[in-house]
């Protein structure tokens, strides 16, 4: 793991390309969570008695096939916040933590979707509810 600590302005510096980041991966879940209902209707609507033979397509081979790909794609995206430092909390809706030191004691600064720029904080155990605000933020 990555042990970089965040200031205040670094951590809004890189916030724009984090949330950019969360849009492509917030797409990509989408796209997988319809893909995946699509593949799950279509073996519900496939008798249970299906069998195919040697040389048939396997009926659900390409849906998987594409929900691999987009596991793949997720996946890597999800390890370059990681790469960068922060610590992806929630997907949708939008949650990042920054490592931070604030008053010589070490810190999650924290942004969460909507907000326009990081303003509280919270201890590491003490999760999004113990959020505070930045003095001076």
């Amino acid at each position: 793991m990555n042990n970089r600590t965040f200031t205040l302005s670094e951590a809004n510096a890189l916030l724009p390309q984090l949330k950019e980041d969360l849009s492509q991966l917030q797409g990509l879940v989408k796209q997988f969570e319809d893909l995946y209902l699509e593949l799950q209707k279509k073996k519900a609507n496939t008798e249970p008695a299906f069998f195919y033979e040697e040389d048939d397509m396997d009926p659900y081979f390409e849906l998987e096939g594409q929900l691999d790909f987009l596991k793949l794609e997720a996946d890597l995206l999800i390890g370059n916040f990681a790469r960068k430092g922060v610590l992806l909390k929630m997907i949708n809706p939008g949650l990042i933590d920054f490592p931070a030191v604030l008053n010589g004691e070490d810190v999650l600064i924290c942004w969460k979707e909507g907000e326009e720029a990081i303003t509280h904080y919270h201890g590491w155990h003490d999760g999004f509810n113990g959020r505070k605000p930045i003095p001076d933020a």
